[in-house]
Order: C-alpha cells, then sequence, then structure tokens
C-alpha cells in the first residue's frame, strides 16, 4: 500500500540535507491500471523494476518487482512513447519524514512526501518550500503525464 502526498515545486530545495541523488527512465505500458518499467541510477549502481499502481490518490495499492536488464529492454521496445527522464533527488525533512523531489523531461518539478498511516499523511503539516497539493487534483499523475506529453 502506497500513503503518499504530493505537491508542485519550482526548484530543488537547499533548506533540508540531501540523502541522495538518483536518474530515473520510466515508461508505461499501461495507465489504467499505471504499469510502469524504470530503470534507476544511484551512486552508479542500476537496477530495474516493474509497478503497477491501482486507483486511488492519498493511498492505493501499489505492487513493484525486479526485472532484469534484458527483461526492461524487452518491455521498452513495446513502449509507444519514448522514456520520461527524470532526476530524483530525496531529502530529510525535520519530523522524519523524505521528501523526494523530481524533474521530469527537465519540463517541471513536483515533489512526494509518503507516509507509513493515513493518520501520519493527515498530519502532515507542509514544509514552506512545498507549493500547492495536488494530491488529491485529476490531472497530476506520471501516467497523465504519459498520456498527455507531446514530443
Amino acid at each position: 500500500m502506497e500513503i503518499e502526498r504530493k505537491f508542485l515545486i519550482d526548484r530543488f530545495p537547499d533548506e533540508f540535507p540531501l540523502l541522495h541523488r538518483s536518474i530515473l527512465r520510466q515508461g508505461y505500458l499501461c495507465t489504467r491500471p499505471a504499469v510502469r518499467i524504470r530503470s534507476m541510477e544511484r551512486e552508479g549502481v542500476l537496477s530495474y523494476r516493474l509497478c503497477i499502481k491501482g486507483k486511488g490518490t492519498l493511498v492505493r495499492e501499489e505492487v513493484e518487482l525486479d526485472l532484469t536488464e534484458d527483461a526492461f529492454t524487452r518491455l521498452s521496445s513495446l513502449l509507444d512513447a519514448p522514456l520520461i527522464e527524470k532526476e530524483l533527488r530525496v531529502y530529510a525533512l525535520p519530523g522524519g519524514e523524505k521528501l523526494e523531489c523530481n524533474l521530469v523531461d527537465s519540463r517541471f518539478w513536483y515533489a512526494e512526501v509518503e507516509f507509513p498511516t493515513v493518520d501520519a499523511a493527515q498530519a502532515f503539516t507542509p514544509p514552506p518550500f512545498l507549493g500547492r497539493e495536488v494530491t488529491e487534483d485529476p490531472g497530476f499523475s506520471m501516467a497523465e503525464y504519459w498520456e498527455k506529453r507531446t514530443f
């Protein structure tokens, strides 16, 4: 189960300690339900995942499975568009949460904070750095971006 809140941002923050940085490449085999493949390079190590996300906004089912490089390459060839490229930076927030900030295709930024419970998510007070919350707004998922982007 994934419990997360999503916010629009306009830059990577300098207010919080940086925990790590990754480069992601991802694409969608299907958007309803969201079936995504992703490669992640972190500290020179590449990994590959298949992710299936159910319906929902704040709370939704998420299943992730490891892929081999060959499986990722073969699945990538089935995509009808180029992979999305994301720079992900993860920061430590003062309350102990992790702030995941993404720059997508060098076009826009967004941030997410994951929580262990719905109560924790609802009790969270966003720091001033975070912009408008879009957790419940339609059209602000990466699957929606995949469907609507132009090349």
